[in-house]
């Protein structure tokens, strides 16, 4: 791993916090006009000066604080280099609701977005795009862990994420450095930014992908008094792991037998009702890939004894079409989670 200059770090600031604001959208707008309106004109300093006089007009800012709010828009990935601009920007201007500008906001974020990009230099560092990734590996990512990625750097990592230990490592070392006390604004706008985005949330400063946080919290995603251990629900998804190397030669999906770069450790018996063994209970879960794991978590599927899969009535006959040509392998069904299936098929499949 390459020594890590703890100043080259995740930089974000933002102009506009709201992104429904007026001052959001007129100047996305404004922006977008302008490139329309100078589509044979190079990207000189003349041109960027004129960028700046019009979107200045339109909101009455100058200087360092009219860069910054064009200078937003290529961060967040609305705005590709200046001359031109990413399609969902249009969509996102012509949304009718809140909701729909929400969700257009978020695959921009993901799609596009790269903090170090700015009008003069563009950057390949897709910083949204490796916290969601390694989020799907890790399963829920504290403040600190968050913290502790924002000084990754991201084209090290080929794949995409880190795994567990590496980010334990740059936590570590982001805490002992001092970084959380010295760059806390940029902290809270990277926070800003994620409360903004679709299906993640905070619960107790901890961020989950919504669904996962629902198999956790229940629907209403209030913290109930039994808490999931970190460590021994990495243990308990690890054993699944090994138990699917060992039947398929590779770590793939129980009832897919796919490779997926990311796997979910599935609860059968769901962990909220589940005593401490067996939250933890390898026997009490599947390996599933992610598509898979919402519809048995939440009970749109089961699994008779013989590991056919058994439909909820309120499965879509489209995705019941899909999903039929799968089944859990024999090789996963012992005494054990047959008993757990019983629970899942009488207790959560949806009648």
């Amino acid at each position: 791993m390459k020594r890590q200059n703890y100043e080259n770090y995740w930089k974000l600031t933002l102009a506009y916090t709201n992104i429904h604001s007026d001052k959001f959208y007129n100047t996305l707008k404004a922006i977008i006009e302008f490139i329309n309106s100078t589509l044979y004109r190079e990207p000189t300093i003349e041109y960027y000066n004129d960028l700046q006089g019009c979107v200045g007009s339109i909101n009455g800012l100058q200087g360092a604080s009219l860069r910054k709010s064009i200078n937003q828009f290529v961060k967040l990935g609305f705005i590709d280099d200046l001359k031109s601009y990413h399609i969902e920007s249009i969509e996102f201007l012509n949304a009718k609701t809140k909701r729909k500008r929400d969700t257009v906001f978020s695959k921009i974020v993901y799609k596009y977005s790269s903090f170090s990009s700015s009008f003069s230099k563009k950057s390949n560092q897709k910083e949204i795009n490796f916290l969601l990734k390694t989020l799907e590996e890790i399963g829920s990512l504290t403040k600190k862990e968050i913290i502790g990625l924002m000084n990754v750097d991201i084209l090290s990592y080929d794949r995409g994420y880190l795994t567990i230990s590496e980010l334990n490592s740059y936590t570590i070392k982001a805490i002992e450095s001092g970084f959380i006390d010295r760059k806390y604004n940029q902290v809270g706008y990277l926070f800003n930014l994620l409360k903004k985005l679709d299906d993640i949330i905070f619960i107790n400063n901890v961020l989950y992908f919504e669904e996962d946080a629902k198999v956790i919290f229940g629907e209403d995603l209030k913290e109930k008094t039994k808490k999931r251990d970190g460590y021994l629900h990495r243990l308990y998804k690890n054993q699944l792991k090994e138990e699917s190397e060992e039947a398929f030669g590779n770590i793939k999906c129980m009832v897919e037998k796919l490779p997926y770069p990311s796997l979910v450790a599935s609860h059968i018996k769901p962990f909220i009702v589940s005593d401490d063994n067996e939250a933890y209970d390898p026997n009490n879960g599947i390996l599933l890939s992610r598509n898979m794991d919402i519809l048995f978590d939440q009970g749109y599927i089961s699994f008779d004894n013989n590991g056919t899969i058994i439909y909820s009535n309120q499965l879509h006959p489209e995705i019941i079409e899909e999903v039929s040509k799968y089944r859990l392998d024999s090789i996963f069904i012992n005494r054990e989670r047959l008993e757990y299936l019983v629970y899942h098929r009488e207790s959560v499949l949806k009648k």
